[in-house]
């Protein structure tokens, strides 16, 4: 009797023993799913501000149409790119994916910008100027969202590879989730934006 008494004290033991190691992944991959949703809600404030910088600008860019398209087009492809890691934050072909249409967008940004430089009347319009800061504040926002979801990333992916929490992510499939890298170098700062 005594022995049967050990051994259920054992497995309910390590039944709780599993049961906190389950939920400690689960409270893990919940964190960085939360970190991802603040990127998106930064993400989306760009997204947001770029048809009017596009707006404003198109008055004194006549002869530029291919920026401003370039423009228009890299954000659409963000906006793709993010509602896709939206759909499964950490996924690393949606992280890739997402990463690449945000360097593209930098890069057609950054090129509306020195073309906008060659306008004086475009560069002292009030609008620009309150727009071009609005977008260079919310670069910074995204980049330390960035960050805090790289962070939660990491410590999820560090939870669910250390003995013995390996073994409960394997049997409950919990997947190892992807990084937000940027590829192009000059996209790992904000964009200098002088009005």
């Amino acid at each position: 009797m005594m022995t049967l008494l050990v051994l259920v004290v054992i497995a309910a033991i390590g039944l709780f023993w599993g049961v906190g190691i389950y939920n400690g992944l689960v409270t893990a991959r919940n964190g960085f799913k939360n970190a991802f949703a603040q990127i998106d809600v930064q993400l989306t404030r760009r997204y947001d501000l770029i048809p009017n910088l596009v707006e404003v600008a198109k008055g004194y860019l006549k002869h530029e149409r291919e920026t401003l398209e370039a423009v228009i087009q890299a954000r659409a492809a963000a906006v793709s790119g993010l509602a896709a890691a939206k759909a499964n934050p950490g996924d690393p072909s949606a992280m890739a994916a997402l990463g690449n249409a945000e360097t593209g967008l930098a890069g057609a940004l950054s090129r509306l910008m020195v073309v906008s430089e060659a306008y004086p009347d475009l560069k002292a319009n009030q609008n620009m100027m309150q727009l071009t800061e609005e977008l260079t504040s919310t670069e910074n926002r995204i980049a330390f969202a960035r960050q805090a979801y790289n962070d939660s990333v990491m410590a999820y992916n560090n939870r669910r590879e250390v003995f013995p929490s390996n073994i409960i992510a394997g049997m409950f499939n919990f997947v190892a989730a992807a990084l937000l890298e940027i590829t192009d170098p000059t996209q790992r700062q904000a964009p200098k934006v002088s009005f």
